[in-house]
């Protein structure tokens, strides 16, 4: 990994249009680079509305080749501006296979790898299953210039086990593109105690790993597609932190903005060598871990 990363975290608005998200998204990119940022992460599925809300098949229409006309675009930003860029996609593999795609750029432009989200889930307003095969790439981190990249998305931010296999794999820090937010009838104590399980658990993440993290959202609410939901307000609240959970840099709720922080990958090593996890692993007592349930 790079002596030392600026990663950047774009936390933008994602419902008004592609054509205008993805001006957006290459706005920020730029906006990043002048900053001086070596990462730029977008949030999941920046391209288009949040069209999980309902299932309807005319919503696959939205899915694209990888490679294919946003990855061209995302690869000129990426070399044009000398940043490795996370975007997720929306990918057409083949008929009637999608897939919930990260995509990682390279600063000469090229893709370095790419990542299929592998928990899907099926909620009220969260209908994935309809939409996405679960991925089948695997928990590998994605090696890049500036070091090797755990990618995950949302929905595995949810679970310990996809962050320790990017980490026993060899990732220098841990990325989640998000999507999530509240329901707008939800109570302020309810919308608080879902945010603070959200940060609470990938802070977890890094301090079980030693690894930094970045979690990065989309704001505003979106409307339910068919008028059926109250829809959703996605929270924003982007953030990086190190390998101790400590915060580097945090956004609020409707932010449109850039979150810039340092990343020391010495600091990792130092932290890893006070608190060695990895090494007081029990892995021989582990077995039952693959089992969906211990009667």
């Amino acid at each position: 990994m790079k002596r030392t990363i600026i990663a950047c975290a774009v936390q933008q608005p994602c419902n008004r249009g592609r054509e205008a998200n993805l001006a957006h998204s290459l706005q920020r990119i730029e906006d990043a680079a002048r900053q001086g940022a070596d990462l730029v992460v977008l949030p999941e599925l920046h391209l288009d509305h949040y069209f999980c809300q309902n299932q309807d098949t005319h919503s696959f229409d939205l899915a694209q080749p990888i490679p294919g006309p946003s990855c061209d675009v995302l690869s000129a930003a990426a070399q044009a501006n000398r940043v490795v860029i996370v975007s997720t996609i929306f990918e057409k593999r083949a008929r009637g296979l999608y897939h919930n795609t990260a995509v990682v750029f390279d600063k000469d432009g090229s893709i370095a790898g790419t990542f299929r989200k592998m928990h899907i889930p099926d909620d009220p307003g969260f209908y994935e299953k309809f939409y996405f095969t679960p991925g089948d790439l695997g928990f590998k981190p994605i090696s890049t210039s500036i070091g090797k990249l755990g990618v995950l998305i949302c929905w595995d931010q949810w679970y310990p086990e996809a962050a320790r296999l990017m980490a026993l794999a060899g990732a220098d820090l841990l990325i989640y593109p998000t999507a999530i937010g509240w329901d707008p009838t939800d109570g302020v104590a309810e919308q608080q105690r879902q945010l603070e399980a959200w940060v609470t658990v990938q802070r977890g993440h890094a301090i079980a790993n030693g690894l930094p993290v970045i979690a990065c959202n989309r704001i505003g609410l979106e409307p339910a597609p068919d008028g059926a939901s109250n829809g959703i307000a996605f929270w924003g609240n982007s953030f990086i932190v190190g390998p101790q959970g400590e915060f580097i840099a945090r956004a609020g709720n409707d932010d449109d903005n850039l979150l810039l922080a340092d990343i020391d990958p010495v600091r990792c090593e130092n932290v890893r060598r006070i608190w060695p996890f990895l090494r007081d692993r029990r892995i021989e007592a582990y077995g039952d871990i693959v089992r969906r349930y211990i009667d």
